[in-house]
């Protein structure tokens, strides 16, 4: 049954399922509010049929989850990644749940449960996989689940994105504490990062046969985003692959894993006395700089792989005391301030 109600000046309509159907709408008029009514009553039924109660009663999250993960996540590059994130699922109470028992109210608890313990962009990175994974069992596995539950679900704010620059004096600590590390090629993949804004699994992925010194560019065959690019190399990227030694067994040009760059950075930090500098910090840093030598948008945006702007403006980070020694440069004359004639000023 339909629920309708007078709020101030419209008519406010609520239309609610045991099977998680949710549907609300305000009008002008009661008429309206009536005809909608019947219309919502009329389209949560007709999805109660098309859905096999006794189906749903059968099956429990954890038994979508394991599908995904056997069927699903296999074809991605980032599987590695997201079977960890699908066994923590699968850990979780909320795993055994039947999915007819599975609304947006449960996963709402869910989702305050995780915010009171990690941060909303690791609850952010969760939502989104469930959400995909009960998607995936509506529309191919013919799971017979009306709507998509975890669509239903307000997702937290992921917070500011972070704004992490390198200072002079953290550099050129880093660089002293380079000098007195014994891996042997972890200065050149952190002058190459800065460099050139690489992603650290791109990093590790480029082969020898990528690179054209002739022309000064570096072919990176696989991406992020899946589409490939052609990034140009200024002399420092260059010098810092000229001491390398070319591997007869790997074509690698860093032939590491990101496990061992991962301790070497820690270890690099720890020596250098820094905190709070992830790797990924570097593109962020390299962004910046490509910005500062006077690229534009697009040029940027073809060194980083940047599709959306919006995205890449994420990854720029001006410092304001750089732009206050610019404006100090820059000499603009205002039509509503009255201008010094030093030439007329100066005594006989």
């Amino acid at each position: 049954m339909a629920t309708i109600r007078k709020r101030g000046m419209r008519w406010q309509v609520q239309v609610r399922r045991s099977n998680g159907y949710r549907a609300s709408r305000s009008f002008l008029l009661r008429a309206d509010a009536d005809r909608w009514a019947r219309e919502a009553e009329a389209e949560a039924d007709r999805r109660f049929l098309q859905t096999d109660p006794s189906q749903l009663a059968k099956l429990r999250l954890a038994d979508l989850l394991k599908r995904y993960e056997a069927s699903v996540t296999p074809a991605k590059r980032s599987a590695a990644t997201e079977r960890q994130f699908l066994a923590a699922l699968l850990a979780r109470p909320l795993a055994q749940l039947r999915l007819c028992d599975l609304t947006p109210r449960r996963l709402a608890d869910y989702r305050d449960e995780r915010l009171s313990r990690v941060r909303p962009a690791s609850v952010l990175r969760e939502l989104a996989l469930l959400q995909h994974v009960l998607e995936v069992a509506r529309r191919e596995w013919c799971v017979g689940l009306s709507d998509n539950p975890c669509r239903m679900v307000a997702k937290p704010s992921a917070g500011p994105s972070r704004q992490r620059r390198i200072g002079a004096a953290e550099w050129s600590a880093l660089c002293e504490a380079l000098q007195r590390c014994r891996h042997p090629m972890l200065a050149s993949v952190l002058r190459f990062a800065i460099e050139t804004g690489m992603r650290r699994g791109e990093l590790l992925r480029v082969e020898w046969r990528d690179l054209d010194a002739a022309s000064r560019t570096l072919r990176i065959r696989m991406a992020k985003n899946g589409h490939p690019r052609t990034i140009a190399l200024s002399d420092e990227a260059l010098a810092a692959l000229a001491g390398l030694q070319r591997s007869e067994t790997d074509a690698r040009i860093f032939p590491m894993t990101a496990n061992a760059l991962r301790l070497a950075w820690e270890r690099l930090k720890r020596r250098a006395g820094i905190q709070d500098l992830r790797f990924h910090d570097l593109r962020h840093e390299a962004i910046s700089r490509l910005f500062e030598r006077g690229l534009n948008v697009p040029e940027v945006a073809v060194m980083s792989g940047h599709r959306d702007p919006r995205m890449l403006f994420r990854y720029t980070h001006p410092r304001p005391e750089d732009i206050a020694l610019k404006l100090a440069r820059c000499r603009v004359e205002d039509p509503m301030v009255p201008q010094r004639d030093d030439a007329a000023r100066k005594e006989p």
